[in-house]
């Protein structure tokens, strides 16, 4: 018998939406997950059907299959369109004009300014149309950033009355000057013309909602919009810019879009009172647009399309009305942010009221936090990069007994953290301040109450709630018990916020980490703070910072309460308002200010 070769098996692969960045007679570059690859073509592919002319497929979406590792064919995707993008999630893209459009399972998002990199729905500016998008079967298959976004609008949900809820069940609205209402989907939009101070509801089932949105625009750009159903501090809020309607199964999403420096007018007065000094005006109206811009390009609400909310999870807005000075400080400051050494956009955190030290952004533990090393923790008051002329004449720069480099490591011990707490320090920029020290006095543990929180946090996040086992603490669901036997810190962060706290009890004992658990865990919503200037004030659910000294009472074995001794209102993390605010009645001007807070980062003006 004569021998036979074996039968040769082709190897083919396919590759789906990929870029192509360059093409020649025989051969094409593809970007695929991050990376160039070039492939010869098939010798009898070249001018034929099966792979496009070169010219045709040069940044081109399309899938190509090899066959043993050559190009076998290419199939272009040209069924391109551009549009405004109101939202997006991982279910499709809600465009103007056009609807909600699906993403195919395998869809691939490619930024082609700059670096070409690899994107995905979430990198999509909402409000604006920087983007192609490419169909396929009713679906989009790919996403071309195409430009950068020149981001000037920003786009904000309103949450419902006393911040609730993020969604309404109905909106009442009108307007100070006639206004349009929009409806309908796709290509069928339809207009209606009101009057102004003429009142309209909105709820679920309501006849405009033909599509999934309905927008409110003033006819002229002054206009401003009353939500007569949402209250806040200043009663009735109205909104400049224009407010559109979003229909979801759980509610209706209210989200205001409007140029940022707008916003600012509202946000600088809802985070600092409009009777502060102007350069601290001036320095919170940086952060806050460096704020607002940081999450333009990452946005908190995909779903809804709005890149934050108006509550304290991300920057107060519209809850007190706009103030001349508040005004002043936004347009003196038009367009300037905060970058880093780097030349990115900054995270301008900021609290407050702080005890006189700082802490660094390492408190949230999160991978983020590491590369964050801008935010320091520092000693407010003046040094000899910020001296102050007392009324003198001399010039004060402060006490050298701790210093900038030293503060961190120094008072992460209890005992050095114990005798800063427990005093007061005359030189300190917010020495004065009601909130730069209070006590907080719990008679009768709750023992029940710390229970609840201590289920919700780990709810919230187990890796931070940890139960001890076999001499050794792991994440395990909370048992149930009846008495709360000791309560002591056993780690501090930079600065000397309490990082770890361990409560003992009849059943286990329980480490807390972070400051954020600890603040909530001790907080027993009844106690009243009582601040140095013998102030009492309601803490319903946090302690006012974890900059403090607890010291527990007992009755044989039991805790039967805890005093604790503290300071400052707020994380700690970045810019101290109160902080801000003696630092300019003190002389110092608002990039000076952001310059102790930030350190090494720089102020740019324009966006």
């Amino acid at each position: 018998m004569s021998e036979t070769s074996p039968q040769h098996i082709p190897v083919v692969q396919k590759f789906k939406n990929v870029w192509i960045t360059d093409a020649e007679a025989d051969r094409i570059t593809i970007f695929c997950d991050g990376e160039k690859e070039t492939f010869f073509l098939e010798a009898e592919t070249e001018g034929s059907d099966s792979v496009p002319a070169p010219e045709q497929m040069r940044e081109q979406l399309a899938d190509v299959e090899l066959t043993d590792e050559l190009v076998s064919a290419v199939a272009l995707k040209t069924d391109k369109f551009t549009g405004r993008v109101l939202s997006a999630n991982e279910n499709g893209i809600e465009i103007e004009g056009r609807g909600r459009i699906p993403l195919a399972e395998d869809y691939k998002g490619y930024r082609l300014y700059r670096e070409l990199t690899m994107c995905t729905f979430a990198d999509l500016t909402f409000g604006y149309a920087n983007a192609d998008f490419i169909q396929e079967n009713g679906a989009i298959c790919g996403i071309l950033l195409a430009r950068e976004a020149n981001m000037e609008d920003i786009r904000v949900l309103i949450k419902a009355s006393d911040y609730a809820d993020i969604l309404h069940t109905e909106v009442t609205l009108t307007a100070d000057s006639d206004f349009l209402l929009q409806y309908g989907s796709g290509e069928n939009i339809q207009e209606e013309l009101f009057p102004k101070g003429d009142k309209i509801t909105i709820d679920m089932d309501s006849d405009y909602f033909v599509g999934e949105r309905i927008s409110i625009v003033p006819a002229v750009l002054t206009g401003r919009i009353q939500l007569l159903s949402v209250n806040r501090s200043q009663g009735i809020p109205s909104y400049r810019g224009h407010i559109e309607l979003l229909r979801t199964a759980e509610g209706i999403a209210v989200v205001n879009e409007l140029p940022l420096e707008e916003y600012l007018f509202s946000v600088v007065p809802s985070e600092m009172p409009s009777s502060y000094p102007l350069e601290a005006l001036k320095a919170q109206a940086i952060c806050a647009r460096t704020y607002a811009y940081g999450h333009m390009l990452r946005a908190g609400y995909p779903r809804y399309g709005a890149h934050v909310d108006d509550s304290t999870s991300y920057q107060v807005y519209n809850n007190i009305t706009e103030a001349d000075s508040t005004t002043t400080a936004v347009k003196e400051t038009y367009g300037q942010m905060i970058l880093t050494d780097e030349g990115t956009v900054a995270n301008t955190y900021y609290y407050s009221t702080s005890c006189g030290v700082g802490t660094t952004a390492s408190i949230w533990k999160t991978a983020e936090a590491q590369m964050l090393d801008y935010l320091k923790s520092s000693r407010l008051r003046p040094s000899p990069e910020n001296p102050v002329q007392t009324d003198d004449g001399a010039v004060a720069t402060g006490s050298t007994e701790i210093t900038a480099e030293t503060i961190a490591e120094e008072l992460s011990e209890e005992e050095s953290f114990r005798d800063f707490i427990t005093q007061t320090h005359a030189e300190d920029y917010e020495a004065q301040e009601g909130w730069y020290r209070w006590t907080y006095t719990v008679k009768e543990i709750d023992v029940d109450r710390i229970l609840e929180t201590l289920k919700n946090r780990y709810e919230a996040n187990g890796k931070l709630i940890l139960t001890l086992k076999d001499g050794d603490y792991s994440s395990q669901s909370i048992k149930n018990f009846s008495k709360v036997t000791d309560i002591t810190i056993v780690k501090r962060g930079p600065g000397g916020v309490a990082d770890e706290l361990v409560i003992a009890t009849d059943k286990g004992t329980y480490k807390i980490i972070s400051e954020y658990n600890i603040r909530a865990v001790l907080c027993d919503g009844v106690t009243r703070v009582v601040r140095q200037d013998g102030s009492e004030v309601s803490m319903p659910s946090l302690l006012p910072s974890a900059f403090f000294v607890i010291e527990p009472s007992h009755d044989k074995k039991n805790m039967i309460g805890y005093n604790i001794i503290g300071g400052g209102f707020g994380h700690g993390v970045g810019m101290s308002q109160n902080g801000a605010k003696n630092m300019a009645l003190q002389g110092l001007g608002a990039e000076q200010i952001l310059n102790f807070f930030y350190e090494g980062c720089e102020i740019c003006s324009g966006q």
